[in-house]
């Protein structure tokens, strides 16, 4: 069983590391120009959801597996997922808002945010992957 639960978490983990590679190259294709903020922003904004799941999915099997100290390494990511989603302001075409992107430096927050939780990503993928090799020995 506890293997099962790391095979998951590493797949699911593998996603949300090709999301955020994802992210940091659109947002880059946004930054030199090579796309225009509306076809950036519709294209992120229909992978939040998607993320937001993946990582709560994660989160979620920690807590059944009782893995306290995972669980505790994904909370807050998972909570930041759902807060950014929850307070899109009213009138915004979602997270990434095309009229906003350029303004007050958004644009390199949303870029800084992406490589955060890509190191992120990584170090929860080796963290499962150790887990999931000792989980598969022990059995």
């Amino acid at each position: 069983m506890e293997a099962a639960v790391f095979i998951l978490s590493l797949v699911d983990c593998c996603a949300l590391i090709f999301l955020s590679v994802y992210f940091i190259i659109t947002l880059s294709d946004l930054e030199c120009d090579y796309i225009n903020a509306r076809a950036c922003c519709s294209k992120l904004n229909k992978w939040i959801i998607p993320e937001m799941i993946g990582q709560c999915l994660s989160t979620m099997l920690m807590l059944v597996s009782m893995h306290w100290f995972i669980l505790l390494l994904n909370l807050p990511v998972a909570v930041w997922n759902i807060y950014r989603y929850v307070k899109v302001p009213m009138g915004n075409m979602g997270a990434f808002d095309p009229t906003e992107i350029h303004n007050r430096g958004q644009l390199k927050s949303h870029m800084k945010e992406a490589m955060i939780k890509l190191g992120y990503h990584l170090l929860c993928f080796f963290i499962y992957l150790y887990s999931m090799i000792l989980a598969l020995i022990n059995d």
